[in-house]
């Protein structure tokens, strides 16, 4: 092989190692400063400890509005993602089973896209949940203001009287996640 041949591989090598290292990561630091994927780690709060009341008001990609205030009485998994971003991709179908629980509600918070790619995700997905547009990074501050927002995806789970109860930083498994939001709901008044 020759020389050229050898250093256009190695480029390559390097920059598939770069994008699969930055996959998660949200470049724009003006409305996601240094987001980067997580490793499943999840907090929990007793119910005297719990950070909130957690509220703020969005616009979903079907143009509806949407206040967290309104699903008061629910447990609420609020969590931020992106089309792009792996685990987002992989915990759709998850999210999808968790919204379809009694008293429980999702809501996808969007940290990158357009409508265009927020409505692509919905097809490819199926989701059931809404998607919200938070571009312009007001839910995320919302949130940030009570609990460390460092990763996409990063889950919180919100109990029926809106306080946050746990939050997940990256993928966690599907089982994990239901157990959270049950604990939630036991320990709502």
């Amino acid at each position: 092989m020759t020389r050229p041949a050898r250093l256009a591989i190695a480029l390559a090598i390097v920059v598939a190692v770069v994008l699969w290292l930055t996959a998660c990561s949200v470049p724009d630091a003006a409305t996601s400063p240094g987001y980067v994927s997580g490793d499943g780690a999840v907090t929990e709060w007793d119910v005297g400890k719990r950070p909130g009341p957690l509220d703020f008001s969005a616009t979903t990609f079907d143009g509806d509005a949407l206040a967290l205030a309104d699903y008061r009485g629910q447990v609420v998994v609020v969590t931020t993602w992106y089309a792009n971003c792996p685990p987002c991709r992989a915990e759709a179908p998850d999210l999808n089973a968790l919204d379809a629980l009694d008293g429980v509600s999702v809501i996808a918070l969007n940290v990158r896209d357009d409508a265009a790619t927020a409505q692509a995700f919905r097809r490819t997905f199926s989701t059931t949940y809404p998607l919200v547009d938070g571009t312009d990074g007001t839910a995320v501050a919302a949130m940030q203001g009570l609990v460390a927002m460092r990763a996409v995806p990063t889950a919180l789970i919100i109990d029926a009287n809106g306080m946050v109860a746990a939050r997940t930083v990256g993928r966690v498994e599907a089982s994990t996640m239901e157990a959270l939001v049950r604990a939630a709901g036991e320990g709502s008044t």
